[in-house]
């Protein structure tokens, strides 16, 4: 219990920081960078976030006043594609994901393209056959990332489906390489770091696996 205190208190101490406060203040931006961005939209979702599109930009706005080893940032609410609006949520939520595209750019034009690596990822792909309710259901076989920035070599495809994405058809990517990836990208050497079990014994985060074609 004193632990969990110990990380309450630094949880606290972070969210009511004037660091965070300025981090994500966004008027503090050039504005003809905002609108590379988009604007938000807040209405809530079904079952999610607003789709606030300018969540991409605080990366950026936070890596020079508050640094920060790890942001998870969202743009918007998921989860459509299982209640039959497949391909009207698309024509909604895919042009503001445009937001993505200038994150990267910022990132370059910044010069922080080598020290911020950018992730795109879900837990699981969709069906590739849509169902009855014009919808697409979960799909664990085979899903996607999209990964930027930090020091890796982009502008590549790695892996392969056939031509309805529904099996691998050639360099599978396994979950395990791409965290491998992310830790050696913030400098972790996986082959020597490791963290204590319940019972004191060393075990290593994951078995090394760098995507070695991005490293």
């Amino acid at each position: 219990m004193k632990g969990i205190d110990h990380f309450n208190r630094q949880a606290l101490e972070i969210l009511s920081g004037a660091e965070l406060v300025n981090a994500l203040d966004l008027s503090r931006e050039d504005p003809r960078i905002l609108d590379r961005y988009g604007v938000n939209d807040p209405a809530y979702q079904r079952d999610g976030a607003p789709r606030m599109i300018r969540n991409f930009l605080v990366p950026d706005a936070s890596s020079k006043p508050a640094p920060a080893s790890s942001l998870s940032t969202t743009a918007g609410g998921t989860g459509m594609a299982e209640i039959g609006m497949n391909f009207p949520s698309s024509r909604r939520e895919f042009p503001p994901r445009s937001g993505l595209s200038a994150l990267i750019t910022d990132l370059h034009e910044r010069g922080l393209d080598r020290d911020v690596s950018v992730v795109v990822w879900g837990e699981f792909g969709r069906t590739p056959k849509i169902n009855a309710n014009n919808s697409r259901d979960h799909w664990p076989r085979v899903t996607c990332a999209l990964l930027a920035g930090g020091g890796m070599r982009t502008g590549q495809v790695i892996g392969s489906t056939d031509r309805t994405g529904g099996e691998v058809a050639s360099r599978p990517v396994r979950f395990e390489e791409v965290f491998a990836t992310l830790y050696h990208n913030v400098g972790i050497d996986l082959r020597h770091t490791t963290v204590e079990d319940a019972n004191g014994r060393p075990q290593y985060l994951l078995s090394p696996g760098v995507i070695r074609s991005v490293s």
